[in-house]
C-alpha cells in the first residue's frame, strides 16, 4: 500500500471518528422522564407538571412518557435539596418552580442553597395573584373584605401556600398595608399547596384565601364553589375571570405577577440541558402550547436557558429587597 493511500486511509478514519464524536455530544432523550412537583396535587406546582407532561408530548419533542411526582415540603424547599444534595446529575429529572419558591430563596428559607446552586430551564406561562372567599361569603369585593378587617381582624383568618413570608401571606400582607392595616395583626393559617388551602377555605377553617389565577381557574371549571375577589395584575385577565376587578380598580394598587417553570441538578451535563433546552424552545413554538397554556389558566411567558438564569436572579434580588422591607430578613 502506498504511503499516498495510507494517509487517505487515516484521514477517512479520522473524519469517520469526528463524526461519532459529534454524535456523541448530542444527548439523546432522557430515560424515565419525570417532573417533580414540590407540593400536594392540586395546586400551581402540579399544573406546572401537568402542563409540561402534555405540552411535551403532544408537540413530539418528548417521545416517552413524562411521569409526575409529588414532593411536598416547604414550597420547593425538599425538593430543592433533595435535588442538589442527592440527584445533582439526573438528566431526566425536571422540577417544577414558581415565584413563590424564589421568594422563599430570597429569604434563605432553603437551606444552605441558594440561587445558584440548580441550572434554570425553561418558564412555560406566567400566573398572577387572586383573593378569594366561598361561594356563600358575605364579603363580595375586596374593600368589604379589608372593611372586615379592619373592624375585627381576630374574626378572619387569612389561608396560604406557604408560612409566614410565603407569596401568599405576601399578597395578604400587601393588601392589609395599602388598607392601613397592621399585617402583623392578620390571623393566618399556612398550608403546604393551593388543593389544601381551598379545601380548608371550602370547610369554613379560613375566611379567605390568597392564592393563584391558574389553581382558582381550575378549581372554578371543576365546580368548586368559590368567588374570586381579586386579581392582583394591573388589567384584567381574559377568559374565565375577564369579570373580576384588578386590585388596583378597587383601590389597592397591587400587583402580583408568577413565574411558572422549572430547573434541574447542577450536575446535569450542558448536553442533556441543552436537550431539554431544545426541548421546550420546540415545544413552546408549536401551534398547540398557547391552547395547553390556557386549558391551564396560564398566560404567555417564555424564557429558557441563559434568558431565564438572568430573569431568576434578578426577581430573587427585587424578592430579597421587598422580604427587607417587612422585616423578613434576618440580619
Amino acid at each position: 500500500m502506498s504511503m499516498k493511500t495510507v494517509s487517505k486511509a487515516i484521514a477517512g478514519a479520522m473524519l469517520v471518528s469526528a463524526c461519532f464524536a459529534t454524535a456523541g455530544t448530542a444527548a439523546a432523550e432522557p430515560n424515565r422522564p419525570e417532573c417533580v412537583a414540590p407540593a400536594q396535587p392540586g395546586g400551581g406546582f402540579d399544573l406546572t407538571c401537568r402542563l409540561a407532561q402534555a405540552s411535551l408530548k403532544e408537540s413530539g419533542a418528548l417521545e416517552s412518557p413524562l411521569r409526575i411526582v409529588y414532593m411536598p415540603g416547604g414550597i420547593g424547599a425538599v425538593a430543592y435539596n433533595n435535588i442538589v444534595a442527592q440527584r445533582p446529575g439526573e438528566a431526566g429529572t425536571i422540577v417544577a418552580f414558581s415565584g413563590g419558591s424564589l421568594l422563599n430563596l430570597a429569604q434563605g428559607k432553603f437551606g444552605r442553597y441558594n440561587v445558584d446552586d440548580v441550572r434554570w430551564l425553561a418558564a412555560i406561562g406566567a400566573d398572577y395573584g387572586v383573593a378569594m372567599v366561598r361561594e356563600d361569603s358575605e364579603f363580595t369585593n375586596l374593600n368589604e373584605l379589608m372593611e372586615g378587617l379592619k373592624k375585627d381582624s381576630s374574626k378572619i383568618i387569612f389561608g396560604a401556600g406557604g408560612t409566614v413570608g410565603s407569596q401568599d401571606w405576601m399578597k395578604a400582607a400587601l393588601t392589609a398595608k395599602a388598607a392601613g392595616v397592621d399585617y402583623k395583626r392578620m390571623r393566618f393559617v399556612a398550608f403546604e399547596g393551593g388543593g389544601e388551602g381551598v379545601t380548608a377555605l371550602r370547610g369554613g377553617h379560613i375566611q379567605a384565601y390568597m392564592g393563584d389565577a391558574a389553581e382558582a381557574i381550575t378549581m372554578l371549571e371543576g365546580g368548586t364553589p368559590i368567588r374570586i375577589l381579586a386579581v392582583f395584575h394591573n388589567e384584567r385577565l381574559p377568559g374565565r375571570l375577564a369579570d373580576v376587578p384588578t386590585a388596583k380598580e378597587q383601590g389597592y394598587d397591587i400587583e402580583w405577577p408568577i413565574i411558572r417553570g422549572f430547573y434541574v441538578g447542577p450536575k446535569v451535563s450542558d448536553a442533556d440541558y441543552q436537550w431539554w433546552v431544545d426541548a421546550f424552545d420546540k415545544t413552546m413554538a408549536s401551534e398547540s402550547f398557547a391552547k395547553l397554556q390556557t386549558q391551564q389558566g396560564l398566560f404567555p411567558l417564555a424564557l429558557t436557558g441563559e434568558k431565564l438564569d438572568a430573569y431568576v436572579k434578578e426577581r430573587v434580588k427585587q424578592y430579597a429587597e421587598l422580604a427587607d422591607s417587612f422585616g423578613l430578613i434576618k440580619k
